[in-house]
């Protein structure tokens, strides 16, 4: 923060999970006052915690109550599920939280939202900021957070001011999504490469996109009414970035080798399996995930950077010596 910008009443939701968490420890770094909304404690020191759910209006008329700022992180993240859940979670919430937020007279509001929101399971090779299309965007989480980040583009107004951000593929030491799935797989010996794991991806180590929404939140009269997807802009291919995170985690990289259009068809058998089955852990395979790992998706950050007034501090390469450390 600079010595121009005044410290805020912020309202951060969903602050339980890794990235939030690396958000609120920012947000209190750079002087702001952070209260948090979610369902147990962010373990944040300096973060005042509030215990509830972006679901029930009462608790975000009082999570909101002498707020200045939002950052909206809470969302229902999951391969599966049935699609009432995230709509509930992922529209319901959103549009609760935004009318909370405009009720208590917040002035700045930051959605985090997904560069899923756009992916139609076609390669994006260097793209900027696409518009997040519910209709084509694959899964229900992908298309419940497209559908809530229009409506949180729709309020957008010189009073109150939105900001969308899409951090890519999250990552770092202490993250129980794509890091631990990752390696719990392959420790197990099931994870494949599809194809020749050649596609180049983009993804965000934690400590990036964190840095990232908190810029946003502080750009957000300049920058407000947008989109911008955020990533380290470093694109590796999917068998490099799965070498690099399964020797830091110590494990065995994955070895075989899967075609594509197998792993998409068996996606759509274990989804349509999962769905018999609710409540229980996340699938092997979708055909999402299957899209994710068999497609290019890197992204021009020239738009975001200038906008945010951002960059990247940690490269690739030290958010995995970092990961490695976590692991010893």
């Amino acid at each position: 923060m600079t010595m121009s910008e005044t410290p805020m009443k912020v309202l951060v939701t969903g602050a339980s999970g890794s990235l939030g968490q690396a958000v609120v420890a920012g947000l209190i770094a750079a002087g702001h006052e952070v209260r948090t909304l979610q369902r147990r404690s962010s373990a944040v020191a300096g973060a005042e915690d509030f215990i509830g759910t972006v679901t029930d209006a009462e608790d975000l008329t009082t999570a909101t109550a002498g707020r200045e700022a939002v950052v909206h992180l809470a969302a229902k993240v999951s391969m599966a599920g049935a699609l009432a859940e995230f709509e509930a979670v992922n529209v319901g919430g959103t549009a609760g939280i935004l009318a909370a937020a405009r009720a208590a007279g917040v002035t700045r509001f930051v959605q985090v939202s997904s560069p899923s929101v756009a992916h139609s399971g076609t390669s994006i090779m260097g793209a900027g900021t696409l518009p997040a299309d519910p209709k084509r965007a694959r899964g229900a989480y992908a298309r419940t957070k497209a559908q809530g980040e229009l409506l949180a583009l729709a309020s957008d107004t010189s009073d109150f001011r939105v900001v969308a951000v899409r951090p890519h593929l999250v990552w770092g030491p202490g993250d129980t999504q794509l890091i631990a799935r990752i390696v719990e797989r392959a420790r197990r010996g099931r994870l494949p490469l599809l194809n020749s794991g050649a596609c180049l991806i983009d993804t965000t180590y934690r400590d990036n996109a964190a840095s990232a929404i908190v810029a946003a939140l502080h750009r957000a009269d300049t920058a407000h009414g947008h989109a911008y997807v955020v990533s380290n802009g470093e694109p590796r291919t999917v068998a490099e970035l799965m070498d690099g995170i399964c020797r830091a985690a110590g494990v065995t990289p994955p070895r075989w080798r899967v075609p594509a259009a197998v792993a998409r068809a068996a996606g759509g058998a274990v989804e349509a399996l999962w769905s018999m089955r609710p409540g229980e852990d996340e699938p092997p395979m979708t055909r999402f995930l299957a899209e994710q790992l068999s497609t290019a998706h890197w992204f021009d950050q020239r738009r975001t950077r200038e906008a945010l007034q951002w960059s990247p501090a940690v490269s690739i390469d030290e958010g995995l010596h970092r990961l490695a450390a976590s692991y010893r």
